[in-house]
């Protein structure tokens, strides 16, 4: 599991840090401008029908099932499985996609109700009609991926995000001068191809791909794998949550602010990316392999443990609050962003920060429902958290603006995790879940008494050494950032909070083995 964690983590840290490099190519070109705002609005009906089919969710659905023919020496069985399911639902997705071309105009005016201007919606059906064949790459590369993953390969599906952010700013470099925001949207569809499908398929390739068209409705696996993908299908997910309803929202605000919810999103998902997800996928395996041998107690300390180092996301997310502006400065201030926009995102970023460890920890405690393939509770109680979300998006957008809408996805991610961890815990015999609640309870407390003293002192103790404000955010990072981690860690030798310990427990095994 470490290994495969080191794997993940490098991958999801070099995704977020290209995804990021993409942001910037995208805020230097467009900055916070209409044309930015029907970008953003061209990617719901793509993530919805992507949703629709489960792609993100092959992992946790088909390893399981794959899994089992391998142990019990039936690969070529499994294979036969997986061709049935790639030819069903890859044929079905095809159909969708088609519909959801020829159908654009209306369903982009479904799902953002809030658009007026002709041009963003003019250019975001447009753009919606290029991304949309992309989701058969996705769809298509998440099964060569788990395959992969089943066979305990992680090298090569680590690549598929890399290619794909890669992809994206290719095209805007290349063809932006010239297509505008639409550059990027072909970027999307060559990335998605490279990356997810064609670099995936290699990769299945080299651990025993055997595929063939088979269609068979009454095999039991496909039936189990519906069983398994229908609740994740039709359930509200926290990332498809956010991704649709940032958009919808704020569609209703003023010109740019979708872009400015963005921008901030994307810089706070790599916090969750580097602690939260690279955990989750690596440990997933780990946690399956558990439940199918029975040891339940022994899975439910590993996420414990998990989780309760993931709360070392909020001092870090309580820094980013701290230096909120200059890190938008630092990454996107340049080109057609300007102070406008600096303003918008520096704010949004400010509350989005606020729910990064939920997110985070989220994304370890759904994979403890998965391992033991239970996909209904946590499809069930994350859409009741995401319905229960709603009043404080609305209340959000009608009184605070595109800072409400941030506000309100940090809320929601506050009430998914913490309520499906509290479900999972009803069901256990043992208390252990006590320490992980006490350690984010600890963190959060800290994290407030010293985010207010570091703010106090950026504002009233940085003195301001140039008039450039990529020169000042630089120097303010560099007085404020390495200062406030060594108070925090300092404080949490001397109060002896066990996750402190613990990572210096890990910083001086890493220096032993170096």
């Amino acid at each position: 599991m470490g290994l495969a964690a080191v794997i993940m983590m490098a991958s999801v840290f070099l995704s977020r840090v290209t995804g990021l490099v993409r942001e910037m190519v995208i805020a230097y070109i467009g900055g916070a401008s209409p044309a930015v705002d029907a970008y953003q609005v061209a990617f719901i009906i793509p993530e919805i029908l992507n949703h629709v089919v489960a792609s993100g969710f092959l992992s946790v659905t088909f390893i399981p099932i794959f899994s089992r023919y391998l142990s019990q020496d039936r690969e070529a069985e499994g294979w036969e499985v997986f061709s049935i399911i790639l030819t069903g639902f890859g044929t079905f997705l095809i159909l969708g996609i088609l519909l959801a071309m020829v159908f654009a105009p209306a369903l982009v005016g479904i799902v953002a109700p809030g658009l007026e201007d002709g041009f963003v919606k003019t250019n975001a059906v447009r753009m919606t009609r290029i991304i949309l064949p992309a989701q058969f790459f996705f769809f298509a590369g998440g099964l060569f991926m788990a395959v992969q993953f089943a066979k305990g390969r992680f090298a090569v599906p680590a690549l598929a995000p890399l290619l794909y952010n890669l992809g994206i700013i290719a095209g805007g470099g290349v063809l932006g001068k010239r297509l505008g925001m639409e550059g990027f949207s072909w970027g999307v569809l060559a990335g998605a191809f490279f990356g997810n499908f064609f670099l995936q398929w290699w990769g299945a390739f080299r651990v025993g791909l055997r595929f063939s068209l088979k269609i068979d409705f009454c095999h039991p696996d496909l039936k189990k794998y519906i069983a398994l993908t229908l609740p994740l299908m039709v359930g509200l997910t926290m990332t498809f949550s956010t991704e649709i309803f940032f958009r919808f929202f704020g569609s209703f605000l003023t010109t740019g602010t979708i872009a400015a919810l963005n921008y901030g999103l994307r810089v706070m998902l790599i916090l969750v990316g580097v602690f939260g997800q690279a955990v989750g996928v690596a440990s997933f395996p780990f946690m399956a392999r558990l439940a199918v041998e029975g040891r339940l107690q022994e899975m439910h300390r590993l996420l414990d443990r998990t989780l309760r180092l993931i709360s070392l996301v909020i001092p870090v997310s309580v820094l980013c609050m701290v230096l909120r502006k200059e890190i938008v400065v630092l990454l996107f201030f340049r080109g057609s962003f300007n102070m406008a926009a600096l303003r918008t995102t520096s704010q949004a970023l400010f509350y989005l920060m606020a729910g990064a460890f939920a997110f985070a920890a989220q994304t370890i405690v759904v994979r403890a429902y998965y391992a033991v393939q239970n996909t209904l509770f946590p499809a069930f109680f994350g859409s009741l958290a995401v319905v229960l979300s709603l009043p404080f998006y609305w209340l959000g957008m009608r009184f605070m603006g595109g800072n409400g809408v941030a506000l309100a996805v940090s809320i929601s991610a506050v009430l998914q995790a913490g309520l499906l961890y509290g479900i999972l815990n009803a069901r256990r015999p043992d208390r252990g879940y006590r320490r992980v609640y006490a350690s984010y309870a600890r963190m959060i407390g800290l994290g407030a008494v010293f985010g207010a003293a570091f703010e106090w002192m950026k504002n009233a103790g940085v003195p301001q050494f140039s008039t450039a404000p990529l020169i000042q955010s630089v120097l303010t990072c560099l007085m404020i950032g390495p200062l406030y981690l060594l108070a925090f860690y300092g404080a949490g030798r001397i109060l002896k909070i066990p996750e402190i310990k613990t990572l210096r427990d890990f910083r001086k095994s890493r220096s032993t083995h170096g």
